[in-house]
């Protein structure tokens, strides 16, 4: 193909544990935005060289689970101007838009500094339908990423309805369609049936998953398993995601066990599982301890699951969630400004300022479990990456998270700063575990790939989506993952040296599962009864969005 446009990677050392690679010494050829074949044709040149010789080469990064557009996202930028007149800008370039940062940057701000660490895919991981319109305007202004996002249904009214009147069929179809209607990846279950107490009655909440839910009279366990199921046999690419209820909360580990086992063997992805994994109870400081052991247990023999672990990091940071309850509780907690919605029979959301201090004993252990739980699953394509943004802490802290794990030394430094007491409450202290720059890339990209069904990313194989990041080896590995020496997207530079050179607006990635759509007449029965919006504007048309790309089922 003489006429083909080819860019080469040059004799990169290359990690892709996809494909068993492990710090080979290859070229690699992109044509169309793809990783291809070498051209047989000695007499093809490539139209750009990179000369990649003692660089680190790796897919792009997968960020699976972060909060970065939708009406949650808008209402925390506007909470936060403090941080606005403070923080660092983002200067207009010919090229670039200005942006904002803090905890939560303005969408470009948010693309560039994304692209900036090497990452090139995202997922907004709680989105209500009614905001599904609302995020993909953001989408749409976000740069340097291909994204996606989770629907919230844990709390939507015709999914309990369903539940309620044991109607699997109507359940799992009513997913289809919302999914389809909303343009969304997979299903989300944030304090399933929790929220729903909460927006009942003030200060309400489920205790477990077998909490009777008011009106529809079922119980958080029944929403785990329909859904699960639900998921399962529509082949969604990616599986019920699940914030458990109880986050936060001294001894919540039980109903985290409990989440576990009610798969009764359904995939199933638990997120920010660090929030999830306390031991202790009544609230009372003195017993909050570290309970990762027996649940990353139950994880290493039940391969039906997998997390990610939403790291804490020590600083200031804005709490944005699903999970209304949580969001008045540790408004209460901070003492700072609080926001609350009620989205209409589908969601509410909670939002609050908070910040993690290393002489606070809770927030070191909270940093300290995170840890844990990256060292105690054997297995780490089955554990991900995530600061669950900006919740645990900013996306930019992924480079010094990647040098906690691969540096005990720094480790044990940071741990001799908190409170002497976490030594008896976790395990941190005791672990020499060290990550390789293997595993490194299957926690950052190659395991999310697989976990979210994305087969053309994650990898440097032949075919796959050509998003590759090139580092510069150092020692510090902090250092080395906080500035890339040159990211490409869909086969085009869009940094380098820390500079953007290609703004590119990337696709939006969503699922189209096959269901029965002879239901949608009930559905349109209900909807007109109940919502506010009329149903034909509720689903949100392909034509609405810059370029989309449907993922297929598993």
């Amino acid at each position: 193909m003489p006429n083909m446009d080819y860019l080469k990677i040059s004799q990169g050392t290359i990690y892709d544990p996809a494909n068993g690679v492990d710090g080979q010494v290859r070229d690699l050829w992109i044509a169309d935005g793809r990783i291809v074949e070498a051209p047989t044709d000695p007499t093809v040149r490539p139209s750009r060289t990179i000369d990649a010789a003692g660089l680190v080469v790796m897919p792009g990064g997968i960020d699976m689970h972060c909060h970065i557009a939708g009406p949650k996202v808008n209402v925390a930028r506007k909470m936060r101007p403090e941080e606005k007149r403070r923080g660092e800008q983002m200067r207009r370039t010919s090229i670039a838009h200005s942006g904002s940062m803090g905890s939560v940057p303005s969408t470009f701000a948010t693309g560039y500094k994304y692209a900036g660490l090497g990452y090139t895919t995202a997922f907004d991981a709680a989105v209500p339908p009614l905001g599904a319109r609302h995020a993909h305007e953001e989408f749409d202004d976000t740069p340097c990423l291909d994204k996606g996002f989770y629907v919230l249904m844990g709390n939507n009214h015709f999914v309990m309805q369903s539940i309620a009147q044991n109607e699997p069929q109507k359940l799992k179809a009513f997913i289809g369609w919302l999914l389809t209607a909303t343009r969304g990846f997979a299903p989300k279950l944030v304090n399933p049936g929790g929220v729903e107490v909460w927006k009942s009655h003030q200060a309400g909440n489920v205790s477990g998953l077998d909490s009777d839910i008011d009106h529809f009279h079922i119980t958080p366990r029944q929403i785990i398993r329909g859904v699960a199921q639900a998921a399962s046999e529509l082949r969604l690419p990616h599986p019920v995601h699940i914030h458990c209820n109880n986050l936060g909360m001294p001894g919540n580990w039980h109903t985290t066990l409990d989440t576990m086992q009610a798969l009764e063997g359904h995939g199933g992805h638990l997120t920010h599982v660090q929030f999830h994994s306390y031991g202790g109870g009544d609230g009372d400081e003195n017993t909050f301890n570290s309970k990762v052991i027996p649940l990353a247990d139950y994880v290493n023999s039940h391969p039906n699951i997998t997390v990610d672990v939403g790291q804490v990091l020590f600083g200031e940071t804005t709490s944005m969630t699903g999970d209304g309850p949580l969001g008045y509780f540790l408004s209460k907690v901070y003492g700072g400004k609080w926001f609350s919605s009620d989205t209409e029979m589908e969601s509410g959301c909670g939002i609050t300022p908070i910040k993690y201090k290393n002489k606070s004993l809770v927030h070191s252990l909270q940093w300290a479990i995170g840890l844990e739980w990256y060292l105690l699953v054997n297995d780490p394509w089955r554990v991900v990456m995530s600061t669950d943004h900006p919740n645990g802490g900013s996306f930019l802290a992924y480079p010094q998270i990647i040098r906690l794990l691969m540096d005990r030394t720094y480790r044990q430094d940071i741990l001799k700063s908190c409170p002497i007491e976490i030594l008896q409450r976790s395990t941190l202290n005791d672990m020499t575990r060290e990550y390789t720059l293997n595993e490194i890339a299957i926690i950052t990209r190659a395991g999310p790939a697989r976990i979210l069904g994305l087969k053309n990313k994650g990898h440097l194989g032949i075919g796959a989506d050509a998003d590759i990041t090139i580092y510069t080896p150092h020692e510090n590995k902090e250092t080395m993952f906080e500035l890339p020496r040159l990211v490409i997207k869909s086969g085009r530079v869009v940094v380098e040296q820390g500079e953007i050179r290609d703004p590119l607006i990337g696709k939006t990635l969503h699922v189209e599962p096959d269901y029965d759509h002879d239901v949608e007449s009930s559905i349109q029965e209900w909807f007109e009864k109940y919502y506010s919006i009329q149903w034909r504007n509720y689903p949100v048309g392909l034509d609405y969005m810059h370029e989309s790309c449907v993922i297929p089922p598993r």
